[in-house]
């Protein structure tokens, strides 16, 4: 018996997440209770996808992204797909390529009718808070933050994700980037600099003289850069200008969830990505700084993945229960709601 979208009993869904540390690809069965979905099966890719003058790699993603959905379709015994969610970071800015390649393709691939091509901060948005109004910060590497109340007049609001050289403040690359100045600074003498961010910057990169023909031509280097935030956290127990890195970069958080986070008392704002690994250091002038801009928020633990959220996304569009703002560059559904004919995913 088919459900409310056509689905039926035993179908799948897509769910894909691109991202600078990689791919990550799961498929999960369609719940008929409205749940979130759980994965039956994973894959993971450490080769992020390429980004070039015309954006995001369209074949670069297919290549990687068709095998592996191939394999694990099989594994799980699925025979298509009955809709998928791609989240991609720069899908807004960079997606252009994405959005004319991927539907057609993944319609050919897997019998795809019903897909959403997101952003990343929308999928990190569904993997934390679902289908709930509230704010979410996507904070990794880069960082974004993205708020909703649901409305159709309200939509999406986002701040930053600008990138490491514009913004992404109070990111993993923003911090390291403060720590490496740092290190610097101590290394000329001059004033603001920090001799314990200088010798983990020398243990970590060796000579810091060498530090600009390392990182200036490295097409990874916000990634680079991150690496270098544990060590600011490390310091800052007992060196005061790592802690005042880690205390800037919590205001910066907290300015971004204050600028996105829908009015009203009770509203849910919740961070997700890597960045909360830096523990205590960062988190407890964070919680300081989120009570002094967002008073009458309610922090809320995350509940998922971006990959989780892209698998929410994807279930609830094969449903027809998606609620979350259709946005032509952050949310963007392609295709029709009538049940496509069987088709063999492998």
């Amino acid at each position: 018996m088919a459900e409310p979208g056509g689905t039926r009993a035993g179908d799948h869904v897509l769910g894909v997440d691109s991202g600078g540390s990689g791919l990550r690809i799961a498929v999960a069965l369609v719940g008929t209770d409205g749940g979130r979905p759980r994965p039956a099966a994973t894959f993971t890719s450490r080769e992020p996808v390429r980004t070039g003058p015309a954006g995001i790699d369209a074949d670069h993603l297919l290549d990687q992204l068709l095998p592996a959905a191939t394999e694990l379709a099989q594994r799980v015994g699925a025979d298509r797909f009955v809709a998928g969610c791609v989240g991609a970071a720069g899908m807004g800015t960079l997606g252009d390529a994405l959005r004319a390649r991927l539907p057609a393709a993944l319609a050919t691939a897997f019998g795809i009718r019903r897909l959403a091509l997101a952003a990343d901060a929308v999928t990190a948005y569904a993997g934390t808070l679902g289908q709930r109004p509230g704010a979410v910060v996507a904070a990794g590497t880069g960082l974004v933050a993205l708020g909703t109340d649901l409305t159709p007049s309200g939509g999406w609001r986002r701040a930053d994700g600008w990138g490491h050289l514009l913004g992404d403040c109070g990111s993993g690359a923003w911090i390291g980037r403060a720590g490496l100045v740092a290190a610097l600074r101590a290394y000329d003498g001059r004033p603001g600099g920090s001799r314990a961010l200088l010798a983990r910057a020398e243990a970590m990169f060796g000579p810091v003289t060498g530090l600009p023909a390392a990182l200036y031509p490295r097409p990874d280097r916000p990634a680079v850069l991150a690496a270098f935030a544990p060590e600011v956290a490390r310091c800052a127990a007992g060196d005061a200008l790592a802690a005042g890195i880690l205390a800037d970069a919590a205001r910066h958080i907290a300015d971004s969830a204050a600028a996105v986070c829908p009015p009203g008392p009770g509203v849910a704002v919740a961070l997700t990505g890597g960045l909360l690994a830096l523990g205590d250091p960062l988190l407890s002038p964070l919680r300081t700084a989120l009570a002094e801009r967002l008073p009458g928020a309610r922090p809320t633990e995350a509940a998922g993945s971006p990959l989780d959220g892209a698998l929410a996304i994807a279930a609830a569009l094969a449903a027809d229960r998606l609620t979350l703002p259709v946005d032509g560059k952050l949310l963007q559904i392609t295709g029709h709601v009538t049940d496509p004919p069987p088709r063999r995913a492998g």
